[in-house]
């Protein structure tokens, strides 16, 4: 997938559909990750538009061998299902079409750029991308504070940006609320998976030790 090298504030002109067209839009997408109190209907976390409705939630299998979620859409269908690939240096994540965990079923996986990191870097490979030689996308920045910036491939042009909004409302719920805005024409249904993903990966790096990382993982 070819994109443009040029500036990050310069945007896409064709809409960058991964998991469906349907969560591509000509104008940026305002999210919101909140975490949620577990229960039997909300799941995890969930992620709303700017006016609080429901656009995605976030369920986790917490009985199984290897981590496993599934994003919903606000209704509960399922839209794609994230497993983490077993005995994988790198903490490789596999997305896959739905509830199906098929390999003919697979959108894309992502993995740490290497085994010791400080600093948030992922790479992200469409699944048509079998070489690897040189990654779809790329995730930079810093977990912990809520600082993750996802790029166009190797390039500059920037796709999507988490940070923290401090309003009165943020202030009040803390470290359980952060934004993510996806610019224009970018599936922001793939952004939200990769925002599950990190928090997959950090969780595993915490080893449960109930740190800030773990704030979306539901049980600690």
């Amino acid at each position: 997938m070819a994109y443009p090298s040029s500036s990050s504030s310069q945007p896409l002109a064709n809409p960058v559909s991964i998991i469906s067209s349907h969560f591509c839009a000509p104008y940026p997408i305002d999210l919101a990750i909140i975490r949620k109190v577990l229960t039997i209907s909300d799941g995890n976390f969930v992620v709303t538009d700017i006016n609080g409705n429901i656009v995605f939630k976030v369920k986790g299998a917490f009985l199984s061998v290897h981590d496993r979620r599934v994003l919903l859409d606000g209704a509960g269908n399922p839209i794609v299902t994230l497993k983490q690939k077993l005995m994988s240096a790198h903490d490789r994540w596999q997305v896959f079409k739905g509830d199906s965990t098929d390999s003919s079923d697979l959108l894309f996986s992502a993995k740490r750029s290497s085994m010791f990191q400080l600093k948030t870097k992922l790479d992200v490979f469409l699944a048509n991308n079998t070489k690897e030689e040189v990654c779809d996308f790329k995730v930079k920045g810093s977990w912990l504070e809520r600082s993750c910036v996802v790029y166009a491939g190797e390039s500059s042009t920037i796709v999507a940006q988490m940070h923290k909004k401090h309003t009165v409302e943020s202030i009040l719920i803390g470290k359980d609320k952060f934004m993510v805005t996806v610019y224009p024409n970018i599936d922001y249904a793939f952004v939200v998976a990769l925002i599950v993903i990190l928090d997959g990966i950090n969780k595993e790096n915490s080893s449960g030790s109930g740190g800030d990382f773990d704030f979306l993982g539901g049980i600690n």
